[in-house]
């Protein structure tokens, strides 16, 4: 399936480890006929609730009230020694809590997005209720919490303002998945990629593969590709992904006289095809509006470009950032896209640079950020919060931190 895959490389390791492992979760269909079945080893629960990011932010929340409803029902049929929740959205504390009230079992909370701050940043959440009520959900989330899971360090530092003890705060980032690129007829594959499509062949290719939602602010990459004509006329940008402005990205791209010139869109491709676009690509981009609360981001697509050795470009300041120029496996673009165009094209002209940057990336998708590493730890945090027990916590919220420590470090 395309999008992340985060839960279920989890649940599958955990079960191949003699964990019994049921995930509730949902169909994006919205079937009501999907039966409950396993998965290379872990019992899935299908909710029928249709979500896609070409949904408004209405037509969300409403999804996400809807599961929480239709998955409280499921979570409370089953006997769990330990309930995981994974959010986003911040509702999905509702069915963990059905679960666990019942069974009087641990929590474990893996945080995902920095919730509420996120919808109220992008203007899902505006009047004084829905703000109060979500800021409540935030604390009954970290109140009801063995262990919390941060994607990333400002992650952890906002649960910890929240008033939830650093100690029971585990960091465990999304991972790179360094098997799935290391077949070896992958630089084959590669190739045919590149000799079927007359508009790459051998030339530069910078890819996006993610969501086009408002978030992500998908629409600056047109407006690059066309400023690189100029610079570097035979640099190709791909985009593989959907979303609710996909097509203001595509009449974007037309306005500017760049798509299906040295600007490509295509739908998004699952995991297991991952490896091979990232594999054709000379580096990818990882793109964010610019909104203070999602320079918390730990997104799939950076981690998928370190396994592959590709180096990223990304928008945003912050610890994710700071680890990319440090190690040497990416850049930091400019906001301004002729400033960007100009810091890209001088990256992509430097052949030496390229190449260090490509060991660099390889490196930490190899090491720090190795799915088995990171699995050990998420499997650590699960079994510390196992033996600790149910807990209702009194918190004792701080001022929101204005920055996160920039450390990736893992003990």
């Amino acid at each position: 399936m395309s999008g992340g895959t985060r839960s279920y490389e989890w649940a599958s390791r955990l079960a191949a480890r003699g964990h019994e492992v049921h995930v509730v979760t949902s169909d994006s269909t919205g079937d009501p006929n999907l039966p409950t079945r396993p998965l290379d080893g872990v019992q899935v629960h299908w909710v029928p609730v249709h979500y896609d990011n070409a949904m408004s932010l209405k037509e969300r929340l409403w999804s996400f009230i809807r599961f929480a409803a239709l998955a409280s029902k499921r979570a409370r049929r089953l006997d769990p020694d330990l309930v995981v929740a994974t959010s986003t959205p911040l509702t999905i504390i509702l069915p963990a809590l059905a679960a666990i009230w019942r069974r009087h079992v641990p929590l474990l909370f893996e945080v995902r997005d920095l919730w509420p701050e996120v919808p109220i940043a992008m203007g899902a959440l505006r009047d004084p209720v829905s703000r109060y009520l979500a800021g409540q959900l935030e604390r009954i989330a970290y109140r009801h919490a063995t262990r919390v899971v941060a994607l990333s360090p400002e992650m952890a530092a906002g649960v910890e303002a929240a008033g939830f003890p650093a100690s029971a705060i585990h960091l465990v980032p999304n991972a790179s998945d360094e098997a799935l690129f290391r077949h070896p007829k992958l630089s084959d594959e590669a190739s045919a990629f590149r000799d079927a499509r007359e508009w790459l062949k051998d030339r530069p290719l910078v890819v996006y593969a993610g969501a086009l939602g408002r978030a992500n602010d998908v629409s600056f990459l047109p407006s690059l590709a066309a400023h690189c004509l100029d610079r570097m006329p035979e640099v190709r940008f791909l985009v593989a992904g959907t979303g609710a402005e996909e097509q203001l990205v595509r009449s974007t791209a037309r306005r500017l006289g760049v798509l299906d010139r040295n600007f490509f869109m295509t739908p998004p491709v699952p995991k297991g095809t991952m490896p091979v676009l990232l594999a054709a690509s000379t580096a990818t981009v990882s793109l964010f509006a610019d909104i203070p609360a999602l320079t918390a981001n730990s997104p799939n697509k950076v981690f998928d470009s370190l396994a592959a050795g590709r180096p990223v470009a990304v928008n945003t300041a912050g610890s994710l950032s700071g680890l990319l120029e440090t190690s040497g496996a990416g850049i930091t673009l400019d906001r301004n896209p002729a400033v960007a165009a100009k810091e890209l094209c001088t990256f992509l002209e430097d052949k030496t640079a390229l190449a260090a940057a490509r060991d660099a990336a390889l490196r930490l998708g190899t090491t720090t950020f190795s799915r088995d590493r990171l699995f050990l730890r998420f499997e650590r945090a699960l079994m510390e919060a196992a033996q600790e027990g149910r807990v209702v916590r009194r918190l004792v919220p701080r001022k929101r931190m204005a920055e996160a420590p920039a450390s990736w470090s893992f003990d």
